[in-house]
């Protein structure tokens, strides 16, 4: 069965045609949602590696208006201890040896004093100038993405099919976790749609964690402040804004890695086809006659 990409077709109801190794392939993600998902990808790693380079200019996070630099929330930097320097972390009263990953790392054979490491930043070198440039550059473009994203998925219908969970989804919820427990993946008529805990996640990410770090990096600029100062207080003050903001962009660094690693687990040949093509497997084909139990 052959049938042309319709480009706001419903899951259940997505085109579909058999191919070369006589497997069922549905046109599953149509060519604007795979645009703004790989530049999405593309700029969500500028904006950390550029952000990582702004946070090791002050690498503490405070909650408030002010800076209470006796008391951070967390804080990461090195210590002299018994001679030796060791990198650490103090989260509130807690403090951790983090030495050759966070606080303290090897650059070129030497010891440096970095929160975060210089392949962790962009550029990698200690130059937060050009570091706030890339942030702020694709901090835009993220925004812009993001609204192109969101004005076609309303308009076409794609994000209450992808995002919004159905009732026999919602009602089978335990059953959602037991097989992603299991890393048992859905083939057949239930893969045409994205499961219940996906859908849930997906929701998430684009209606709280995205904006939430979009709206608590405003907070943090003077204009903004100056200009609209009730989005500062919303947050409590500047530094809490500051502490949102690198929270979310931590929650979202989390959900990629998860994501990608379900990627992997689930098949990265056809999620990958899926995601450049549209084109996405759920199943072979199963021959005229053969048994079904």
């Amino acid at each position: 069965m052959t049938a042309s990409p319709a480009i706001d077709a419903p899951d259940k109801a997505a085109p579909e045609r058999i191919g070369r190794n006589g497997r069922r392939l549905i046109y599953r993600h149509p060519l604007l949602i795979r645009l703004t998902h790989w530049i999405n990808a593309a700029v969500l790693l500028v904006l950390l590696m550029s952000g990582l380079q702004i946070f090791n200019a002050h690498p503490a996070l405070y909650w408030g208006a002010t800076s209470t630099f006796d008391t951070p929330a967390l804080a990461i930097t090195s210590e002299d201890t018994s001679g030796t320097n060791r990198g650490v972390v103090y989260v509130g009263q807690h403090k951790f040896d983090t030495t050759g990953v966070l606080g303290l790392s090897n650059v070129g054979g030497v010891e440096a004093d970095r929160a975060f490491p210089s392949w962790a930043t962009l550029p990698s070198n200690q130059d937060l100038a050009t570091g706030r440039r890339w942030h702020f550059l694709f901090a835009w473009l993220l925004v812009i993405n993001g609204t192109i994203y969101l004005l076609y998925g309303l308009i076409s219908g794609q994000l209450r099919r992808r995002l919004i969970p159905e009732g026999d989804q919602i009602r089978d919820f335990g059953g959602s976790v037991k097989e992603h427990l299991l890393l048992r993946f859905p083939e057949g008529e239930e893969a045409k749609r994205y499961n219940v805990i996906q859908k849930l996640t997906y929701l998430g990410v684009v209606l709280i964690l995205l904006p939430a770090m979009v709206l608590a990096g405003l907070a943090m600029s003077p204009g903004v402040d100056a200009a609209w100062p009730w989005l500062t207080e919303l947050f409590g003050g500047r530094q809490s804004a500051r502490s949102v903001h690198f929270i979310a962009a931590g929650l979202i660094v989390l959900f990629v890695v998860v994501h990608v690693v379900l990627v992997l687990v689930s098949g990265v040949v056809n999620n990958l086809r899926g995601m450049t093509t549209g084109w996405f497997s759920i199943g072979r084909v199963r021959p005229a006659g053969e048994d079904v139990r």
